[in-house]
């Protein structure tokens, strides 16, 4: 089966990650850095951060959401850079919308700028898509 691409253009997501749930931040980052991740954003002070291995990101977060999630960063790179272009939340959940996705939350459509929206794939995992800048 071929994949459908919404729209006709695919969407532009940013960078993916996996957001972990995890239970001592602290622990957390000692592992993940003995498996070569650096911290590349975040405060721990604040209970998260984004580590970075390569190509590869994940984000770690104690006691802000209780599932692992999925999460594209639309305005971010894969090493977390700002992009200088990209596809804006406000029009990647109207195209969600447009091809049926239900969205469990929607980013506000008045202001512009840093905004989320969320959705569930059809095996029950979250999916964020966080909007910083």
């Amino acid at each position: 089966m071929a994949a459908t691409i919404v729209g006709g253009t695919p969407m532009q997501l940013g960078a993916f990650s996996l957001s972990l749930a995890v239970k001592d931040i602290a622990r957390s980052l000692e592992f993940y850095q003995k498996l070569g991740f650096k911290v590349i954003h975040g405060d721990q002070a604040q209970n998260w951060l984004i580590l970075s291995n390569g190509t590869t990101s994940i984000g770690l977060f104690q006691g802000m959401f209780e599932k692992n999630m999925l999460t594209c960063n639309p305005g971010w790179g894969l090493d977390g850079a700002p992009l200088d272009s990209f596809e804006d939340i406000r029009d990647l959940q109207e195209k969600l919308k447009a091809s049926g996705i239900a969205l469990d939350s929607e980013a506000d459509t008045t202001n512009t700028g840093p905004a989320h929206a969320m959705l569930t794939d059809p095996d029950g995992n979250p999916i964020l898509i966080d909007q910083h800048r």
